[in-house]
């Protein structure tokens, strides 16, 4: 295995599923604190590229190293999770019939019963935590309401809420404005770009404007492959990436 002083270093990842080669030596490399936009069309490999890093998925061939030392391809989901990769997708799941307060409570990192996190009694440091949360997420004042009676929107900010309860340093989002209002959207930007102060994330989108909003390096994928890469000015420039993907 590679030693590396990148986050994330995934290099010549090739995966296949009954012939269709999903990825294709795909080589990405993140740094610590870094905020990258992973776009492309659809089939281009980008949910199978986060299958690979979060365990879901074993590549064929190729190296995907975690923080300079972990060799993600001998690893579990589980045991992936707790090296510090969190993962959003799409739908959020949230459970519905607890409250707002109680899904940041069952997600806090070390707890594993539901019914010690919900009735035990709370540490300061845990009290604490929960208000950065759930000041940071926008949910304050809806912190006693059930989930389920949350918009599409603030279940999406509630679920990131969960997963940053777990301290990930490495947070994958899945197409996190997809049906959000534009003012939702807005404030999705707004939360990713202050999370990505204290953790690297990854953000796979298809909404351009809302990839412009958050002002940082895009990757483009094609078969399987790194097509392009840049500010988003230079691979909508790109005559490549315009006949594959934005010119459709």
């Amino acid at each position: 295995m590679r030693e590396t002083d990148k986050l994330l270093y995934v290099d010549g990842i090739s995966v296949s599923f009954d012939g269709f080669r999903a990825l294709n030596s795909l080589s990405l490399m993140i740094d610590d604190g870094e905020m990258r936009a992973i776009i492309g069309p659809n089939g281009a490999g980008k949910t199978t590229m986060m299958d690979v890093i979060t365990g879901k998925t074993r590549p064929d061939s190729g190296e995907v190293v975690f923080d300079g030392r972990h060799d993600l391809r001998a690893l579990d989901e589980t045991d992936i999770a707790r090296l510090g990769i969190g993962r959003k997708f799409q739908r959020p799941t949230v459970f519905e019939n607890h409250t707002v307060e109680d899904n940041l409570l069952l997600a806090l990192k070390g707890k594993r019963r539901v019914f010690d996190t919900l009735f035990a009694r709370r540490a300061t440091s845990e009290t604490t935590r929960l208000k950065d949360l759930l000041e940071l997420i926008g949910l304050g004042t809806q912190r006693g309401i059930l989930a389920g009676r949350l918009s599409h929107g603030q279940k999406q900010w509630l679920e990131i809420g969960m997963l940053l309860a777990q301290d990930p340093k490495l947070l994958l989002v899945d197409e996190p404005v997809a049906g959000m209002t534009d003012a939702e959207t807005e404030t999705t930007a707004k939360l990713l770009r202050e999370i990505n102060k204290t953790r690297s994330v990854i953000v796979v989108e298809h909404d351009m404007n809302f990839v412009r909003e958050l002002g940082v390096t895009v990757t483009v994928l094609h078969e399987g492959s790194v097509l392009a890469e840049g500010s988003l000015d230079q691979v909508s420039a790109n005559p490549r990436v315009v006949e594959v993907y934005l010119g459709r």
